[in-house]
């Protein structure tokens, strides 16, 4: 166990900076769309990669980059990881076509998924199992922090200096975060020195992860989709076939097929995430394209959900370390389903104190699912599989996400078809939302029994011994 206090502060201080700029990074650029097609003169496709194609390599890299931690070092991949975010942050505002800017997103989601896969875990290696809740709050209040400030200050940034005024404050923001993690950080935690590493699993791994996303997500707009889809089904069949012969497998099998709070917790997080990540997009549209806001005036609307996530959530992560998490995060995810399914009714003459009452209510469930997840995920593996825990994480969540707006997506086709979004009839538009609303819902529903699932979990205060 770390004892050394400065540590485990400069830790947490490196942890949660570097887990305020993707999320930062990620809800700012949503703001910047128009302008960057407006200057590259851009088609709405290409323009939409400009936001997938990070999300995409981040889900493909995530689950290596967190194997190659546990063997090399969470370290050298985190610094590693903030190392390309930020150079590929730079190379954002210099591209030249908006091909060019969509190469470098990629880049950066790669970055990124160095970051996903290590930050948890290594706050996981630095403190003691009495107090992992509390700080995995915190960082999870950090991250909403991010998604909370990127609306609103993204969109001033973008009005008052350019579209690449925000990726030039990740290069500020990732400069001193990099020098803290060289200077500060003292150890590897590499718990899986001299295995192997599974390249060939990892190959199929990304491969398949990669053209699975691109086919679901593309579905509308491709005729190619379903083969990509279809190769991507069968890459990962291949991959988990032979991470099952393996001796040093990338992904231990046996972490979900043996380990059923793992396996449950993973589940529960995929379905929130999915169930969850679109409301920001189906209540901008609504907000602007219905109710006739700006921008904005939408963005401060949208506000008190992540404000009410990042105030609640080191609360949430205190309690799972009292309480059994999956109770915790099982009564979040019933307030969520609440909350999507009161927004099935929304319409014309929804009052605006009901959408920002409702958000907080999804805000609310949220933070109590997020953190004590987090921490009943973390605390169900031993110490070697930290980096594979803590990907694993990552990919379920940018894997819901991306299913949560593939769905949003394809169901506001379906109901307006290609037209532009000022010419869409407002009643088709509004049915699509209240339909959206209603799945989302339902999945989120059957999530509560994913959460409870997991069965009882030793909590982390109870394993802490009368010595400590």
């Amino acid at each position: 166990m770390v004892q050394d206090k400065a540590l485990r502060k400069y830790t947490l201080i490196t942890v949660t900076l570097a887990s305020f700029m993707t999320p930062f990074m990620g809800s700012a650029v949503n703001l910047a769309i128009p302008a960057i097609g407006e200057q590259f003169n851009s088609s709405t496709y290409m323009l939409s990669w400009v936001v997938s194609s990070y999300l995409l390599s981040s889900a493909a890299l995530l689950l290596p980059f967190g194997r190659l931690a546990d063997i090399l070092g969470r370290k050298k991949i985190f610094v590693l990881g903030i190392l390309v975010f930020t150079l590929s942050s730079l190379l954002c505002n210099l591209s030249w076509s908006i091909q060019a800017l969509v190469f470098f997103r990629l880049l950066q989601g790669a970055g990124g998924a160095a970051l996903f896969s290590t930050g948890m875990a290594i706050l996981t290696s630095v403190f003691p199992p009495q107090e992992r809740g509390k700080v995995l709050g915190i960082n999870a209040a950090t991250v909403y922090t991010g998604l909370s400030l990127g609306p609103v200050l993204g969109g001033a940034m973008n009005q008052h200096f350019g579209w690449q005024s925000i990726f030039y404050l990740n290069v500020l923001i990732g400069l001193p975060v990099m020098l803290l993690a060289v200077w500060k950080l003292k150890a590897e935690w590499a718990d899986a020195r001299g295995e192997r590493f599974d390249l060939t699993g990892a190959t199929l791994y990304s491969a398949g992860l990669g053209s699975l996303m691109y086919g679901f997500s593309s579905m509308g707009t491709s005729a190619s989709a379903k083969v990509f889809t279809a190769a991507g089904l069968i890459l990962l069949a291949l991959f988990v076939r032979r991470q099952a012969m393996v001796r040093q497998p990338m992904l231990n099998i046996k972490l979900l097929s043996g380990n059923t709070a793992f396996a449950f917790s993973n589940l529960a997080a995929l379905i929130n995430y999915s169930a969850t990540f679109a409301v920001g997009f189906l209540l901008s549209l609504y907000l602007q394209v219905i109710m006739g806001y700006n921008s904005q005036t939408a963005g401060l609307i949208l506000l008190s959900q992540p404000v009410l996530m990042a105030l609640l959530s080191p609360f949430a992560g205190v309690l799972s370390d009292r309480v059994e998490p999956r109770i915790v995060a099982s009564w979040g995810m019933g307030l969520t389903t609440i909350g999507l399914a009161l927004f099935s009714f929304i319409g014309k003459d929804t009052q605006t104190w009901f959408v920002v009452a409702n958000l907080a209510l999804l805000g609310t469930g949220f933070a109590l699912f997020s953190s004590p997840n987090n921490n009943a995920i973390m605390g169900s593996v031993e110490k070697q599989f930290y980096g594979i825990a803590s990907s694993t994480l990552g990919t379920m969540r940018l894997t819901g996400q991306a299913a949560s707006m593939a769905l949003a997506t394809l169901i506001i086709d379906l109901h307006i078809g290609g037209v532009q979004l000022n010419a869409a009839d407002p009643g088709l538009l509004i049915k699509s939302l209240n339909i959206s609303f209603v799945i989302f819902a339902v999945a989120c529903f059957g999530g509560i029994f994913a959460s409870l699932a997991r069965g009882n979990m030793i909590t982390p205060r109870a394993q802490k011994s009368p010595a400590d």
